[in-house]
């Protein structure tokens, strides 16, 4: 039972971001559905407690969730081919910048640990 009570406050907070997804703003329902989600954990207006096992299987279980997305490139691979350098360039791009940000951060992060203590 306690599982059933943790998904259904993340379904709930996941319904609460589709509604405010109908909002003339181009944000999509899930962004909508994470800022609730950690709003509500950083003021403990949901406690962790409240969500994490069930959130700990989702995690789990994440890679297959993803397999039906790979599965339907398989019908659109002809475009894709077609735009392959377009995607290279794109993926390297991005991913040096997700990695320098991050270092960035968690440089930040470590010196501000170490400043606090």
């Amino acid at each position: 039972m306690k599982y059933i009570h943790q998904f259904l406050i993340i379904m709930l907070i996941s319904f609460v971001g589709e509604l405010l997804s109908f909002l003339p703003l181009p944000i999509p329902a899930s962004v909508y559905g994470l800022l609730i989600m950690l709003v509500g954990l950083y003021t403990k207006m949901i406690p962790l407690s409240a969500i994490e096992d069930v959130a700990d299987w989702l995690i789990l279980i994440m890679p297959v969730l993803f397999v039906p997305s790979a599965v339907g490139l398989m019908n659109v691979k002809e475009e894709l081919f077609e735009n392959i350098a377009v995607i290279m360039i794109v993926l390297v791009i991005s991913t040096v910048i997700v990695m320098v940000v991050t270092g960035k951060v968690a440089q930040y992060m470590i010196e501000r640990k170490n400043i606090n203590e």
